[in-house]
């Protein structure tokens, strides 16, 4: 038990926590709820990915040391979704494909949101309808307000010091709270 205050930290703590962190805002049943979407396997992959989005969006501006940081929660997730695929049933051989196409979607996504999140409302409305909604039409509301909360989050994460990020520490407020509002009982 003593032995582990003798232990270097290589990070991997941090990283943990950082994608922990991800993971557990990506679950917020609020999502599943007040924003429409999917409770599936497919919903929870797109709120995972959104919210390592905004992650990596944040950190794109800390040079090395945001590149870095960036990379070993990205292969922290990359190691998730293989163990995920190999505890639903598929097999060895097909995993690297499946791996594939994981990258292909995160890569694909993270080039649309971020030039979305940088556009009018309408662009980031439409890539989440598309990649979230599966370009259902009757989600066009909740989509929007997916684009709101996705704004809200990414303007929290700009005003979150790096070295929190580096600390393991992701200060994403809950869904159904405002980033901006302090929560104080009435």
């Amino acid at each position: 038990m003593i032995l582990r205050f003798f232990r270097r930290d290589d990070g991997r703590e941090t990283i943990q926590r950082l994608y922990g962190a991800i993971v557990a805002s990506s679950r917020d049943p609020a999502y599943y709820t007040e924003y429409g979407v999917a409770d599936s396997i497919a919903g929870r992959f797109e709120m995972i990915l959104l919210h390592a989005f905004l992650l990596f969006h944040r950190l794109k501006d800390e040079g090395e040391a945001g590149k870095e940081l960036g990379q070993r929660v990205f292969d922290a997730f990359c190691r998730d979704m293989d163990a995920n695929l190999r505890e639903m049933g598929v097999g060895d051989l097909t995993v690297p494909k499946k791996m594939k196409n994981v990258a292909s979607a995160f890569y694909g996504r993270v080039g649309v949101y971020d030039a979305a999140l940088g556009g009018p409302e309408a662009e980031l409305v439409e890539a989440l309808l598309r990649n979230v909604y599966a370009s259902s039409p009757e989600r066009r509301a909740e989509a929007g307000a997916l684009a709101v909360r996705l704004r809200q989050l990414a303007a929290a994460l700009t005003a979150t010091p790096f070295e929190t990020l580096a600390r393991g520490e992701l200060p994403l407020p809950a869904a159904g709270a405002s980033p901006f509002v302090e929560n104080t009982p009435s």
